[in-house]
């Protein structure tokens, strides 16, 4: 009975989904306000499809919140974060602390003591990191400004869950409530119940630090056993095991799961099986996410808005017109355009997921009391339900008065011949490439997705493509089923390595010539099996050292024969150090043994290069160090 109750929730679930999601998406509502939708109707105030058990599915689904963060994680290595730190802490940090203080002195006019106003305030500062990528990646908003800002923003609210979750239980007021309310359990069954709050703040830090040190120094090994069974369903399963295991880790010490995976992603960011993780989670992400916003939608507790309706639709619009204003305001302060900001501060008025979790969390510590946060509850899902109307208004009415600034993604171009070699990427590198290839009569067929390179490239009289070439749609309509080579010659190293992937996936009889920045993103390449892999600075810095050699006195055969004998230890030393990169110690060793036998062998080559001057430039040598056979 329990497997056919499971069977007919799945049902149910599924069908209002397939049924919600197009209907919402046609008449221009976006797929989350669907779910939303969906979630209402199936729920037990409407067709009552669902009932109490949808608490249960709702834990289950914020899985999908918690692997959405993971993948954000995976995008951002460490160096990123540093370089994005100026948005993420002057403008994520400005949001969360005025819109906190802002909300804290509202509630101490209504009476409320304190230390619950901010634990109040801080909590509703909060946005939802599901509904607003969701929502801004659909509408192909996320790399704008406004979006950008967003994102940075988001990233900070989701660092600063950690802090957040210490600072609560210093702000106790009351004994500890026995039951958690809302949309999440309570937390006795934590390792840190019956723990003092400075002891609590201890362990959570503990936990973090035990993720940052297992992703850097335990799991490159872990999946490295994984990966050389060769079974890909026992590497989706590593996957989901490491993502899970990090959610029950954090769950235990009283911590949102999706800040621990945030971690673990952030630390496995540089890891060469980054771009694997990804596309073993990706489908299970997006399945638990729309999961995720039809259970919100079920879980909306229409018989307490029956009952206080006043009360709660207030908050809701003092909540959304406080973060509005809040928002506009910073976004002014660091100098976005209007449309921009009104696309920012838009999509982050609501109050977030991460409520369900921190506001059962304050009411296990005493520091809201249970009634109270059954209410802001209910206020906070009634926001996020209005997201999508708020991007909406701001889309339809806002955008066309104000006028949007930044162009909307260009169309890719139809693709309309057929040639033996593609060149993904026509900037210095791949120019170079096409024209050499042209010049000999080779046809080759050009993808760019910078629009105003393309634009430039026909004013000079150059065939070229613009769309992103890592899509499989463009690839199959430029013909790489037909197509014998493809050249990677892409600015960007993350993209790259993404094309390798789909063209490893859905195009392995390419021959692929790859252009890589260093020797880092060489072994990147080396590790996903590119064979034929290029330095773009390696050729030109020989050269200018050969020419170094030559106007230092040295004869030019043999300034040419250092530079081959240097080329060839060098490609065969990258080879050989990309299967060590992750073992320092023997990676350090090599490499200093490698730097070591070539001085000798180029110091050699040149006592003996004296006694046979004047054949230094026999054809047979230069043959058999180019690579060819002299017969």
């Amino acid at each position: 009975m329990h497997g056919e109750g499971f069977f007919l929730q799945a049902l149910i679930y599924l069908s209002a989904a397939v049924v919600s999601v197009p209907i919402a998406k046609r008449i221009g509502l976006g797929s989350v306000l669907g779910y939303l939708l969906a979630g209402i109707a199936i729920g037990p105030f409407v067709l009552g499809l669902v009932g109490e058990e949808g608490q249960d599915v709702l834990h289950f689904a914020e899985f999908g919140v918690v692997m959405m963060l993971f993948l954000i994680g995976l995008e951002l290595e460490p160096s990123r974060v540093w370089r994005l730190r100026a948005p993420i802490l002057g403008l994520g940090g400005s949001q969360v602390a005025v819109t906190a203080l802002v909300l804290a002195a509202l509630g101490m006019t209504l009476d409320l003591d304190w230390r619950q106003a901010l634990a109040i305030g801080v909590i509703l500062a909060l946005s939802s990191t599901a509904i607003v990528l969701q929502t801004l990646n659909e509408k192909g908003l996320l790399r704008t400004g406004g979006g950008q800002s967003a994102f940075s923003v988001l990233l900070f609210q989701d660092i600063a869950v950690i802090p957040i979750i210490a600072l609560l239980p210093l702000l106790a007021v009351a004994d500890a409530a026995p039951h958690g309310v809302g949309g999440s359990g309570g937390h006795d069954n934590t390792w840190v119940a019956d723990l003092p709050g400075w002891a609590e703040t201890l362990v959570v830090l503990a936990a973090v630090a035990a993720i940052i040190l297992a992703g850097r120094y335990l799991l490159q090994p872990f999946f490295r056993f994984i990966a050389r069974t060769g079974m890909r369903e026992l590497f989706t399963a590593a996957a989901l095991l490491l993502v899970i295991g990090t959610a029950v880790l954090m769950s235990k010490v009283g911590i949102s799961p999706a800040l621990g995976t945030f971690l673990a992603g952030v630390v496995l960011a540089r890891s060469e099986y980054r771009h694997e993780l990804e596309s073993d989670i990706e489908p299970f992400k997006g399945l638990l996410l729309g999961l995720f916003f039809i259970a919100v939608g079920a879980s909306i507790d229409f018989e307490l808005i029956a009952a206080r309706p006043q009360l709660i639709v207030s908050l809701m619009a003092v909540l959304i017109l406080i973060k509005l204003a809040v928002l506009f305001l910073l976004g002014r302060i660091f100098r976005m355009s209007l449309d921009q900001n009104l696309l920012f501060s838009f999509s982050l008025a609501q109050g977030g997921e991460f409520a369900f979790v921190l506001f059962s969390f304050a009411v296990r510590e005493g520091v809201v009391e249970s009634g109270l946060a059954s209410t802001l509850i209910a206020a906070v899902a009634l926001t996020m339900a209005a997201t999508p109307l708020l991007m909406l208004l701001n889309e339809k009415i806002l955008q066309p008065r104000f006028g949007t600034r930044e162009r909307a993604q260009r169309e890719p171009d139809a693709i309309d011949e057929e040639n033996p070699v593609i060149i993904a990427g026509f900037g210095s590198f791949g120019s170079i490439i096409g024209r050499l290839l042209r010049a000999n009569g080779v046809g080759t067929t050009v993808l760019e997705y910078d629009s105003d390179r393309v634009d430039l490239l026909r004013r000079l009289g150059l065939k070229v493509f613009y769309g992103d070439a890592s899509r499989v749609d463009l690839l199959k309509a430029a013909g790489a089923g037909q197509a014998k080579m493809l050249v990677l010659a892409l600015d960007s190293h993350e993209k790259r390595m993404e094309l390798v992937e789909t063209v490893k996936k859905h195009f392995p009889h390419l021959i692929l010539l790859a252009r890589a920045g260093n020797r880092r993103q060489a072994y990147d390449l080396l590790g996903v099996g590119v064979e034929h892999v290029y330095r773009e600075k390696f050729d030109s810095g020989l050269r200018t050292g050969v020419d170094a050699l030559r106007l230092l006195g040295h004869r030019a055969y043999q300034a040419v024969r250092a530079a081959h004998k240097f080329r060839a230890h060098d490609e065969e030393a990258v080879r050989e150090l990309a299967e060590m990169r992750h073992d320092q110690k023997l990676y350090l060793h090599t490499a200093r043994q490698r730097i070591g036998d070539l001085e000798a062998l180029l110091l050699s080559d040149l006592e003996d290069s004296g006694e046979t001057r004047d054949q230094g430039w026999d054809t047979e040598t230069l043959q058999r160090e180019f690579g060819e056979d002299p017969t």
